[in-house]
């Protein structure tokens, strides 16, 4: 691993500890507090916003240092995530969104780094421009960014065609899946019944309390996705599986002569 690798390396993982710290904390907390629906995070939001941004912008400058990235790199960056921020305007049915697939071709064009860049900075423009600007918005940016990265991470079969699409489109559904998986952690800690107490009966199967142990928080969590959150992110899943299969391969081609162009170092 050469320097500049290492250093991208050591930057996204303290980014991804900062965002695991901002999904997991309520559950070390001994007596959560349980705001109102859509009011989690409303307090640390803003400095998890805040110091995500930071280490976005040290990734960029520490790329440019390494001369991983150059000014034109970071144009096309700019570029794409305009480009990709308007297309969360595109309608569609459940949880479908056309943005989605552009971070994981960009991550597995361009490596981890830029795709976490993509991710996260397609969200924070995508946010601004649709007016969903709130204490939910670090957290999109976090799960986009892994989802951006973990794309950098996939084996390659340049060269094989159907098989490299098929496989990425097999990816973007199941990463369809995986952010609606984590991005439901951002409040889910926080759940109240409609009466404002914690949950009970039924509904008490499905949200979390402090006495509870691993094992049964994980049984409560994963009937919550099953019974509310599993279709809704099955719309994600099948457009991000379409859009990769249809537009997968003409996208890959135009994103490789990018980085023949820019000779950019892919990590």
């Amino acid at each position: 691993m050469t320097k500049s690798q290492f250093l991208s390396t050591l930057i996204l993982a303290l980014a991804s500890v900062l965002g695991g710290w901002a999904f997991l904390y309520p559950f070390f907390s001994p007596t959560p507090q349980r705001p109102p629906m859509g009011m989690a995070h409303t307090d640390d939001a803003p400095l998890i916003f805040i110091l995500l941004l930071g280490l976005c912008l040290v990734v960029i400058v520490a790329n440019l240092e390494t001369r991983r990235m150059d000014a034109r790199v970071v144009a096309v960056l700019g570029v794409l995530v305009g480009i990709n921020a308007t297309l969360r305007l595109v309608p569609g049915p459940a949880g479908f969104s056309a943005m989605f697939f552009l971070p994981i071709l960009c991550g597995y064009v361009f490596g981890a780094d830029f795709g976490f860049l993509m991710g996260a900075l397609s969200m924070l423009v995508s946010g601004i421009i649709t007016s969903g600007v709130g204490p939910w918005l670090p957290f999109q940016m976090f799960a986009a960014g892994w989802m951006g990265m973990a794309s950098g991470w996939l084996p390659h079969f340049s060269g094989r065609g159907r098989l490299e699409v098929f496989l990425l489109a097999v990816w973007g559904a199941l990463s369809g899946f995986l952010y609606g998986l984590v991005m439901n952690l951002w409040f889910w800690p926080y759940l109240v019944s409609p009466g404002g107490g914690p949950a009970a009966g039924e509904l008490g199967s499905t949200t979390w309390e402090p006495s509870v142990g691993l094992l049964q928080t994980l049984v409560r969590y994963g009937l919550f996705y099953l019974t509310t959150s599993l279709w809704w992110d099955a719309g994600r899943a099948i457009g991000n599986l379409l859009l990769l299969l249809l537009l997968g391969a003409p996208v890959l081609r135009l994103l490789r002569r990018f980085r023949q162009r820019f000779q950019f170092s892919r990590q």
